[in-house]
């Protein structure tokens, strides 16, 4: 994130002719008002909070936390400052400067008259004073209370009745100011008020937006460690910085980073590359692009995943699996913000947030000489852990009733809850292929239950102990070759959880190889069983 001082532009204020009737009326001021009227003008003036998002509260990352994000310009022109004080002179005193500072405000004199402006329309801020008659300012802040604005509350408050504003605090107001109000004092409570209020909203949305991100059942969850996953999440989504999502295979870490990029104000496109998956004399075209002719069968000109991702994010996948050679590439890429085609000329610039995931430990690749230094500093920017599911044991049976009702609907079944003894047994289980394992699990019960109920009967063998050892297979004499090749590589990946890293080193083979032969069942499903 640029460390300049963001200008954020902010609603015109709209001129007398459009105001409402009770905002255009002023009152007759005799002489001694209009004195105190212009004292607290003169105290006030440049009081005001300047309309800038300042980047000051960085971490060792370079990353501002929740309490400092950049506001736009659709967020500051939503704020609305609302003014309540039966102290006519200070009202309008105060009206006028935060209009000037660009501010929409709006001013009453009466506690019910606010109540009913908070009650029929969004509030950012309220500055209140706490002794009226009628609805007083602890009133209006039990209404600001149990709304949904997110109202940041301040009290003005003599100094008679400072006891009683810090009570008011407890209760929720997030500041007080003291009569005669000082520049100094009210800086501080207006600005950080609306700050504050910006940010309720802001992490609101965040939440909702992490709500939506999580239908698929990977972020369900409650447990301290996903918690943390989610919070880390809303801190980071707005920032450029790279991201390394680290966790074993099925925790979810897809759904992360597109979670990351929902999140983002980035426009573009989100693009998700397997770099274990693609060949490895492919994978610089794949990632990079390349001119015409650049290689045999290069017969157009062919744009890479960093074009397609320009002014989005990038997933690089299984990014410990990437060839040193192009880890040189990446890096430059990185570090200039320019990618070179194959065969091409010159570097072309391009704006991608990268977000980079592995179930490998990448220093200890680094210590082995597989992974290069300088580009895991890099990428580790932002490390993500990704807990395993064994590790939120918890969150199990909620994991489970989401995949229970989720595929209930999609196979048309009335599935209304999973037993004691088969929950029992979903929770004793070790999930070695943690939420992806867990869902194609839930699936499976979905499928074969006969009630309204998924049983004991319903799961897996090897998860209720009624089967011998796993690693047994038994295929009949004279089955064709193929067929066996094609029933190991299935029986393996169900027995690791579909983790393929844990199915390669079993069967003693390379990763890429995995990856070619599910290709291959693919294409052999899509053709009816036959090879293309």
């Amino acid at each position: 994130m640029s460390s300049q001082l963001c200008r954020l532009r902010i609603r015109p204020v709209q001129s007398s002719k459009s105001l409402p009737q009770w905002r255009r009326t002023r009152t007759k001021l005799s002489p001694s008002s209009q004195q105190r009227g212009h004292r607290i003008v003169r105290s006030l003036i440049y009081a005001a909070p300047r309309v800038t998002a300042r980047n000051t509260n960085r971490d060792k990352t370079g990353l501002r936390g929740l309490d400092s994000t950049v506001r736009t310009s659709s967020q500051a022109e939503s704020l609305r400052v609302l003014v309540v004080d039966d102290d006519v002179a200070n009202l309008r005193s105060v009206e006028k400067i935060l209009h000037r500072e660009g501010l929409e405000v709006v001013a009453v004199d009466s506690g019910s008259e606010a109540a009913r402006i908070m009650r029929e329309g969004h509030i950012s801020v309220l500055l209140t004073d706490l002794m009226m008659p009628g609805v007083d300012g602890m009133e209006l802040l039990r209404i600001a209370g149990n709304s949904s604005s997110h109202t940041a509350v301040i009290l003005m408050t003599a100094y008679g009745t400072v006891e009683t504003a810090v009570a008011a605090m407890k209760e929720g107001a997030y500041d007080f100011v003291t009569k005669p109000l000082r520049r100094a004092e009210v800086v501080r409570a207006v600005e950080r008020a609306r700050e504050r209020a910006n940010l309720r909203v802001e992490n609101a949305r965040l939440l909702r937006e992490l709500e939506r991100a999580g239908r698929s059942g990977q972020l369900v969850g409650s447990s301290p460690l996903m918690r943390q996953v989610l919070d880390m999440v809303q801190r980071v989504a707005t920032a450029r910085a790279t991201v390394l999502l680290q966790g074993e295979s099925g925790t979810g870490k897809e759904v992360i980073a597109r979670a990351l990029h929902r999140l983002s104000e980035r426009k573009g496109n989100f693009i998700a590359v397997n770099c274990a998956a693609i060949p490895e004399n492919l994978l610089e075209s794949e990632l990079f692009g390349h001119e015409r002719g650049a290689f045999t069968g290069a017969v157009a000109r062919r744009d890479g995943r960093f074009h397609l991702a320009h002014a989005g994010t990038l997933l690089l996948d299984e990014i410990g699996d990437l060839p040193l050679p192009l880890q040189g590439k990446l890096l430059r890429v990185l570090q200039e913000s320019e990618v070179e085609r194959v065969g091409g000329s010159g570097p072309e610039s391009v704006d991608v947030r990268v977000v980079a995931a592995t179930n490998r430990n990448l220093q200890e690749e680094v210590q082995a000489g597989r992974f290069r230094q300088d580009l895991f500093y890099r990428l580790n920017v932002i490390a993500i852990e990704l807990p395993a599911l064994r590790e939120r044991g918890d969150d199990i049976p909620r994991l489970a009733n989401h995949f229970m009702r989720r595929f209930s609907a999609s196979n048309q079944k009335e599935i209304q809850r999973i037993d004691v003894d088969a929950m029992e047994a979903l929770c004793a289980w070790s999930w070695p292929g943690n939420v992806r394992e867990l869902e194609n699990v839930i699936e499976r019960a979905v499928v074969l239950a006969r009630g309204a109920e998924i049983t004991s009967e319903d799961l897996p063998a090897n998860i209720t102990g009624a089967e011998g050892d796993q690693r047994i297979m038994h295929i009949p004499v004279g089955t064709p070759l193929e067929e066996i090749e094609r029933l190991a590589l299935i029986e393996t990946l169900r027995m690791t959880g579909g983790d393929k890293r844990r199915a390669a080193n079993l069967l003693g083979v390379a990763v890429r190889t995995i990856y070619r032969k599910l290709d291959g069942l693919d294409r052999q499903d899509d053709t009816g069983g036959q090879s293309s």
